[in-house]
């Protein structure tokens, strides 16, 4: 949804409680559980990556086990109260299918919350987390051949799909991995590990930025340019049933352009966004609307329906919020894709995305924080 959060939920905007659900309520004791819930779990373990990166383990009690069942390449939301204030951040989630949930951060220059898993957060202690969520899965029944492409704290999500997926003896993993420097490679044991242990199935090939290489196609970012070199020398991109991307803002456009010369079927691209690193493009919606104008939008989330009225000036989660405090949310950026809902009737204008694939515009699916409603009606769902 880092650098291992994506920043511009780092950099978010702090916000009242927004679900009435402490530690001590019915819901968070498991009577009644919601996955758009938080929930206590006790840190199991804090494992320290680099100087501004960390690992953190969570332990989930049996009560829960359901809940936080998670695929590879999902993430963890995480609630803090801050000063009085609520804020929310979204983690990609690197231990494999079936393991306790694992989550990669990296400090973001003056992130209170990551700043504060990274150098404070110690085992033992108790983190309210929501279920895990996104739709950048891998299924490791699938096999076939994977392609993963990481910048920095992106190799969160695909240290748990490379995990996963290689547990299938039918499957095959070709990584390219994007960093300053070896100081500041994430995983770089684990990963180091992983290739002797599924040295048949795992290519794994790392680009460094500022640091020389014996070999120049190694050297330099994980721009168009070096793309396009890695996939002509190395990679047998015809060949390839899936690709996974992970990074920044720029690195994602400068992948998704080089694959399209390379003809690869953009249903077999899939992608996380972990910042934006450009600025983003400027929101029109507001030329749409006319002052005053309403629409009557309904909510529904774990089978509960609730309708009111709603400026058409105004995102769909903003004003839910006002008399539905339990609807799921991190970034409020569009980029984490938490929000993420499917409208079932009505139109809409999603002025924003960074997280939803082509595929799921088209099946309807919108990021509710990036929304707003334009017909007289309109129904959003978020349990599709």
């Amino acid at each position: 949804m880092t650098e291992t959060i994506n920043q511009s939920a780092e950099a978010a905007s702090p916000t009242q409680p927004t679900d009435g659900t402490q530690p001590t309520d019915p819901a968070v004791k498991g009577e009644g559980a919601s996955r758009s819930s938080f929930y206590p779990l006790t840190v199991k373990s804090v494992d320290h990556l680099t100087d501004d990166s960390a690992a953190v383990t969570f332990d989930v009690p049996d009560e829960y086990a359901e809940l936080f069942d998670f695929a590879a390449g999902q993430s963890l939301t995480l609630r803090r109260m801050i000063d009085g204030a609520e804020h929310r951040r979204s983690y990609s989630i690197c231990s494999p299918a079936g393991t306790d949930p694992r989550i990669g951060v990296r400090e973001i220059p003056e992130g209170l919350f990551s700043q504060w898993l990274v150098h404070d957060v110690r085992a033992g202690e108790t983190i309210e987390v929501q279920p895990p969520s996104g739709s950048f899965q891998a299924d490791p029944d699938v096999g076939g051949r994977h392609l993963c492409i990481a910048a920095g704290s992106g190799i969160t999500p695909m240290l748990s799909i490379a995990t996963t997926v290689l547990s299938n003896p039918d499957a095959s993993v070709t990584l390219l991995y994007g960093n300053r420097n070896t100081n500041t490679v994430m995983f770089a044991e684990e990963l180091a590990d992983l290739k002797d242990a599924r040295n048949q199935q795992l290519d794994l090939i790392h680009v460094l930025s500022r640091e020389p290489r014996e070999v120049e196609l190694f050297s330099g970012r994980l721009d168009e340019d070096k793309l396009r070199q890695l996939l002509s020398n190395l990679v047998p991109i015809g060949d390839m049933d899936h690709v996974w991307l992970c990074g920044p803002f720029g690195m994602l456009n400068d992948a998704r352009k080089v694959l399209d010369e390379f003809d690869v079927p953009k249903d077999k691209v899939h992608f996380e966004l972990f910042y934006v690193d450009e600025p983003p493009p400027e929101v029109v919606h507001a030329d749409k609307v006319l002052e005053g104008a309403t629409s009557d939008v309904t909510i529904v989330l774990d089978g509960r329906r609730t309708t009111s009225a709603m400026s058409q000036g105004k995102t769909i989660l903003d004003s839910a919020q006002e008399s539905r405090t339990d609807l799921p949310f991190a970034c409020k950026g569009g980029v984490c894709g938490t929000c993420r809902a499917k409208i079932c009737g009505g139109e809409v204008d999603m002025v924003r995305n960074y997280a939803l694939e082509d595929a799921e515009v088209e099946a309807n699916f919108v990021l509710t924080c990036q929304t707003f409603p334009v017909s007289d009606e309109v129904t959003v769902d978020y349990d599709s």
